[in-house]
């Protein structure tokens, strides 16, 4: 009986020793606290190793996969080079083509739209620039007399009113000169044809009778097969003059508004501008203006001198309307080029008509003379550089303007390529300037290289 409470004694102490070995083993690894003799673990530990344990079996992986071994292609094989960049398997000068392609289909669209809302409101748009014009042409007016003193209204009505009394008072007296000459010349026109009939049958041309009566014949058929056409016409001819109407009106209210208030409106016109490009955009208004009234006015001095010049040479040969012929050639040389050879060739057909072929020869003589001076002298010296523009270009613009818009078109197309020009120069100036402002500036031995050195003053005295 002794023996028992020994042998429970020794199974409580083993049970203790088995307790304490495995709380050893549940704690973690030391920190800093712990001694050097401990040994435990934490979940980062387990996590570790079971990274471990992935490498391992991708690296196992890795080594099945090296023992797969893919065979080599057959020696007749071609070979296969890899697919080269989209980019730059186009060459560089279709992606500049393309590049501007595209931007050109933009610029010819925008066009486009522009030209039809132009089209959609051409009454309106002719009549503002008309009003344009007159007012570039009677602008130095109305500053002349508000030098002398004269408040800016009452210098805009005046001016205004004696330039439109003018233009009427024109226009009344050629209407007035072709009725009170329609007789006289249509005797006159019916004798020249004879004339022309007479000389035709006897020149070296060998005309016969038969073929002037079929001429003749055929016109007045064409006359009578076009009756229907004439009429209707005659029929839009009113719609025609209540539209002419129409815009003289507002031709006339724009001017007199442009003449009084020109520079508030250009100044409305500027905050409509964005802000980056304002300064430009007011830089190269006053320019594009100096250049339309330069034009204008070169213009009016040109026509005036051709139409004195040309209405007394034919004054002198005894061309019947006189007169109304050189006001039509002053009317007509506001269109470049065409205008001079209309009006000429219609001086040159009436004294053909009228007095006979050496008339009209003369005639012609006369009228190339002056011409040849206007496009030699005159227009070089009264225009000068401010609206050169180049021939070619004159012409084409002119054709394009007679395409699009008629007479009034081929009017306004010179002076508004001759603005367009002298816009794009002075922003292409101002861009450049600007770049140059924006750039760094150089520093160092490149500063004092490039910058200007003033030359040395020279002493009045002798020096000792």
């Amino acid at each position: 009986m002794s023996r028992v409470p020994e042998w429970i004694g020794s199974l409580g102490a083993g049970l203790s020793r088995m307790g304490e070995r495995m709380g050893q083993q549940d704690e973690p690894y030391p920190g800093p606290e712990d001694g050097p003799g401990t040994s435990r673990r934490s979940a980062a530990d387990d996590a570790a190793a079971a990274a471990e344990g992935d490498a391992a079996a991708h690296a196992a992986t890795d080594a099945e996969q090296e023992e797969q071994v893919v065979p080599a292609p057959p020696a007749y094989a071609p070979a296969v080079s890899a697919r080269p960049d989209p980019v730059s398997a186009v060459p560089w000068g279709m992606r500049v083509a393309a590049e501007a392609g595209w931007r050109l289909l933009v610029l010819a669209g925008t066009l486009w739209v522009l030209m039809k809302v132009i089209t959609a409101v051409q009454l309106v748009v002719f009549a503002f620039v008309a009003a344009l014009l007159i007012t570039a042409m009677l602008q130095p007016t109305v500053v002349r007399l508000k030098r002398l003193g004269l408040p800016r209204g009452l210098a805009t009505a005046v001016t205004a009113v004696s330039g439109f009394v003018i233009m009427g008072l024109v226009g009344w007296f050629v209407v007035w000169q072709v009725m009170e000459n329609a007789d006289t010349l249509s005797s006159q026109v019916q004798n020249g044809i004879d004339d022309l009939r007479n000389w035709l049958l006897t020149s070296p041309f060998h005309v016969t009778e038969d073929q002037i009566n079929d001429i003749a014949k055929s016109l007045r058929e064409a006359v009578g097969a076009n009756t229907e056409e004439l009429t209707s016409a005659g029929l839009e001819g009113v719609t025609v003059i209540v539209e002419a109407m129409t815009g003289i009106l507002l031709a006339m209210f724009s001017t007199l508004f442009l003449l009084y208030d020109g520079k508030r409106i250009w100044q409305w016109f500027l905050k409509l501008v964005p802000a980056p490009a304002r300064p430009g955009i007011a830089g190269a208004g006053p320019r594009a203006w100096r250049t339309l009234t330069a034009y204008v006015r070169g213009t009016v001095i040109v026509a005036l001198i051709d139409a004195i010049f040309i209405g007394l040479g034919i004054y002198f040969l005894g061309v019947p309307m006189a007169v109304p012929l050189a006001v039509f050639i002053f009317l007509f040389a506001f269109i470049p080029l065409v205008g001079a050879v209309v009006s000429g060739a219609l001086a040159v057909v009436v004294g053909l008509v009228t007095q006979g072929v050496f008339t009209g020869v003369m005639t012609l003589v006369v009228v190339l003379a002056v011409q040849q001076i206007e496009g030699h002298i005159l227009q070089p010296f009264i225009l000068g550089r401010a609206v050169r523009v180049h021939p070619l270009a004159v012409v084409l613009s002119v054709a394009a303007g007679g395409l699009v818009g008629g007479i009034g078109g081929a009017v306004v197309a010179v002076p508004l390529v001759a603005v367009t020009n002298t816009v794009v120069g002075y922003l292409r100036a101002y861009s450049r300037e600007a770049a140059l402002k924006q750039a760094p500036q150089p520093r160092g031995a490149t500063a004092a290289d490039i910058a200007p050195v003033e030359p040395p003053a020279r002493s009045s005295g002798s020096e000792t």
